[in-house]
């Protein structure tokens, strides 16, 4: 602590610092406290000029004039001060306000007794650096509580917000699984009734050359010859398409009437993908579908209810 801070702790103002430490050419705390002890009863307007304008043979005051109060007495605890600066400190620090002026000098300190003081005060003021010490230290072991906390609620939330994607992810792969397998099972038993149908209309036209009764066919029912043959169509009404793209990854799911065209939704795809041209191909039944396809519906090209289409 320099000289000045530490005869401002003990009371005096920063006007009368100043001047002090000037007045003594800044020779050290002990002169300066003389020069402030000397000049304790000064009025504002000396310690405010630059040069001092009062003497050594004035302490005393005018002739016939009041005496002067040569010190202060608290009244709440009975200590004594050698000026108001001194009073005013120790009024804030204890919150006493009587005070009462005494004609009683008090005896300058002596050098034994400004060094003791000068120690205790360094000793406040190493205690003081302790408590700030211990408190900063305190803050900054909270303050690193408070931030090690922060890091761990974000990065549980980071973990949170990763499970719950990876388990809506899981979710949506087993969903598009689930309607692939019912996609190719719709296709496996359309084939299945496109080989019945096969099977049975050369079943009847070996039965219409051999002149034999029709397979299954009772006497009653209408020959074979005067029946023609039905081709079986979906007659449901959407289709629910997934179109696997050349680069791989989720499939497009897409639903559209079963009116829509083949052109309708190569317009879609061309729009969802980028894609400047598609053609369409199917692993069941395995079929390529060209530009003449495109203005055909989804039904008339077997595609309702369900199907898979992959992109070449």
């Amino acid at each position: 602590m320099s000289d000045r801070e530490t005869l401002i702790s003990m009371g005096f103002s920063e006007v009368q610092v100043t001047k002090a430490l000037s007045a003594t050419k800044n020779a050290g705390l002990s002169p300066a406290l003389d020069y402030l002890e000397k000049h304790a009863d000064e009025p504002a307007a000396f310690w405010e000029t630059k040069e001092e304008v009062h003497e050594e043979g004035d302490e005393e005051g005018a002739p016939g004039g009041a005496a002067e109060a040569k010190s202060l007495t608290c009244l709440d605890c009975g200590k004594r001060f050698r000026n108001v600066a001194l009073a005013e400190y120790h009024g804030t620090k204890s919150g006493h306000a009587n005070f009462e002026e005494s004609q009683e000098e008090i005896a300058p300190l002596t050098e034994e007794e400004k060094a003791a003081k000068l120690a205790e005060l360094k000793e406040r003021m190493a205690e003081k650096k302790k408590i700030n010490a211990k408190r900063e230290a305190e803050e900054a072991k909270a303050n690193e509580a408070i931030r090690r906390k922060g890091g761990k609620d974000q990065s549980a939330i980071k973990a949170e917000l990763a499970l719950k994607e990876a388990n809506k992810e899981a979710l949506q792969r087993k969903k598009d699984k689930l309607e692939d397998a019912k996609a190719k099972a719709a296709v496996r038993a359309q084939i299945e009734a496109d080989k019945k149908a096969r099977a049975d209309k050369a079943a009847r036209e070996k039965a219409l050359r051999d002149g034999t009764p029709l397979p299954g066919a009772d006497a009653s029912a209408p020959s074979a010859a005067t029946v023609a043959p039905v081709e079986k169509k979906s007659t449901a009404a959407s289709t629910r398409l997934q179109i696997r793209l050349p680069s791989g990854g989720q499939p497009l799911v897409h639903a559209v009437e079963s009116s829509a065209t083949l052109g309708e939704v190569k317009s879609w795809v061309l729009e969802q993908t980028g894609l400047g041209e598609a053609t369409f191909s199917s692993a069941f039944p395995r079929k390529t579908y060209g530009p003449g396809d495109e203005s055909k519906t989804m039904t008339e090209l077997g595609l309702a209810p369900s199907a898979v289409l992959m992109i070449q």
